[in-house]
């Protein structure tokens, strides 16, 4: 069990204040992203039909929660792991215009989840895609929308510091961006996660760039499935990747905290390039990856803004319980109890 207890840990908000602060949090949060990036919200599936290639198949080892449909044959539907793919799929049957895009909430059980301070099994993000163009598919518009989001994450402390003034706003005015092969050059005796650490520590909110192919050093900074991330075309001299991670530095749970996964996504070429690499070729018959190479679906950006960690970060809570009801190892749970970090 990986848990971490911040010393002296005193809740800034009692249940009840907390509750409502996570309102005003998912509330002007995805009101502002919507203007920000200029979309509307849509209903999304809980659930979608194995075999399809529509789930998230995150880093390819976590196995989705399945069932039986019995209208159909008892054929096997799949809780979403998210919605990287279903989101790009939508915009083609809305026919989205481009520069505009949708945003929906994602509720996903993911079972195979390390329960810690900041897992859980159920995983609630605000997944959102934008229609883009060709020309558009570079670094620059990249951290161009980045930089959107971020204007956004700063808004909304300002928000909950207004309505809960014992809140205090710690964001930089900036986001910090940086490649993951320059984080492995700075710190090439680190691991991963503390390559991470460092770099939140030393800036407060940084978006690392580059992440689902190998390092220089023989590792991936993290992984990421093949179809939907571009995370292969060269950007910076010989250093790779169109998508990255926003993280920010957590003074409650002193380490860093990813917030956002996102990043452009693959055309044809890169799609097929990526199979080829992870070793994934079979996946081009499946339904969506024939849509995608058959010019069925527009050019895009994406991610996912977790609602959870984004509560406990702007609410300085200690753990993720705090903000949403999951199921939590007994053990946890009394450590937690005992420490005045009180789990839904």
């Amino acid at each position: 069990m990986k848990l971490f207890i911040p010393q002296n840990y005193q809740p800034l908000l009692d249940v009840n204040q907390t509750e409502k602060a996570i309102k005003l949090v998912k509330d002007s949060f995805q009101q502002d992203l919507a203007s920000e990036l200029r979309l509307r919200r849509v209903t999304a599936p809980l659930f979608v039909m194995k075999g399809t290639g529509v789930n998230d198949d995150l880093n390819g080892i976590e196995r989705p929660v399945t069932f039986p449909v019995k209208e159909l044959g008892d054929h096997m539907a799949e809780v979403v792991h998210s919605l990287a793919k279903w989101k790009r799929m939508t915009l083609a049957d809305l026919n989205i215009a481009y520069g505009y895009g949708i945003y929906t909430d994602m509720n996903a059980i993911r079972p195979d989840e390390e329960l810690t301070n900041i897992h859980s099994l159920y995983c609630d993000q605000w997944d959102w895609e934008r229609v883009i163009s060709n020309e558009e598919r570079t670094l620059d518009f990249l951290k161009k929308i980045v930089r959107k989001i971020y204007s956004t994450l700063l808004r909304t402390e300002f928000i909950v510091a207004e309505n809960f003034p014992q809140i205090k706003p710690i964001l930089p005015e900036e986001i910090t961006f940086i490649h993951s092969e320059e984080l492995e050059e700075s710190y090439p005796t680190l691991s991963i996660k503390e390559r991470e650490h460092e770099a939140a520590k030393k800036y407060g909110a940084v978006f690392i760039i580059g992440i689902g192919g190998v390092l220089p050093g023989g590792e991936k900074h993290d992984g990421r499935a093949p179809d939907y991330d571009d995370w292969t075309t060269p950007t910076i001299g010989n250093r790779k990747g169109l998508n990255g991670d926003i993280l920010i530095w957590n003074p409650v749970m002193e380490t860093s905290l990813e917030l956002s996964s996102m990043g452009i996504r693959v055309d044809k070429e890169v799609l097929l390039k990526q199979l080829a690499l992870t070793g994934t070729e079979d996946r081009k018959n499946l339904y969506w990856h024939k849509r995608l190479l058959n010019d069925e679906m527009p050019l895009s950006v994406g991610g996912g803004i977790g609602q959870s960690r984004l509560c406990m970060y702007f609410l300085r809570k200690a753990h993720i319980g705090e903000i949403q009801s999951s199921i939590w190892p007994d053990e946890m749970k009394a450590i937690c109890k005992a420490n005045r970090i009180e789990l839904i």
